[in-house]
């Protein structure tokens, strides 16, 4: 028992563990995909949404993607940088920052189109495994506060 003990360190039995875990894994099976396109795994979620929405606020994008501000303006200094974005103010309110897709970033789309089959490749789950993890997920962020907005 107490050889057995050792082997563990008691992770082995909390879910935030083995979700942190595995969101470290899902990233690094990002990286090598995402390098060749000059993209990191939150600019890489930044391009995904315009890509889908087209131009996006500020705010909403940080709500969308669950990042305050102090994360999100140098991600998106460093995709202007890159000519793949340009903020743009609001016209009926100045404060209201609007996030466009350049020509660059749009055409960047394309390079990555196959990242989403890649990784799914790479999980080696089977459709029906992959359905319910995605919807296990999408349960467990629903019920904490941060992501559906709910006080408990």
């Amino acid at each position: 028992m107490a050889e057995e003990r050792a082997q563990t360190t008691g992770l082995e039995q909390m879910i935030c563990f083995e979700l942190y875990a595995a969101s470290r894994a899902m990233t690094a099976l990002y990286r090598p995909v995402l390098d060749d396109a000059g993209l990191t795994y939150p600019q890489y979620l930044v391009m995904r949404v315009l890509w889908h929405r087209g131009p996006v606020t500020v705010r909403d994008l940080s709500q969308i993607l669950h990042l305050d501000s102090g994360t999100l303006s140098p991600l998106l200094k460093r995709l202007e940088t890159q000519h793949h974005i340009r903020r743009e103010r609001g016209t009926p309110d100045e404060r209201t920052v609007v996030i466009h897709l350049t020509d660059t970033g749009a055409q960047l789309e394309h390079r990555v189109a196959d990242v989403p089959q890649q990784i799914v490749c790479a999980l080696d789950l089977n459709l029906d495994e992959y359905r319910q993890l995605h919807h296990l997920l999408g349960r467990i962020s629903a019920a904490t506060p941060h992501s559906s907005g709910k006080e408990h």
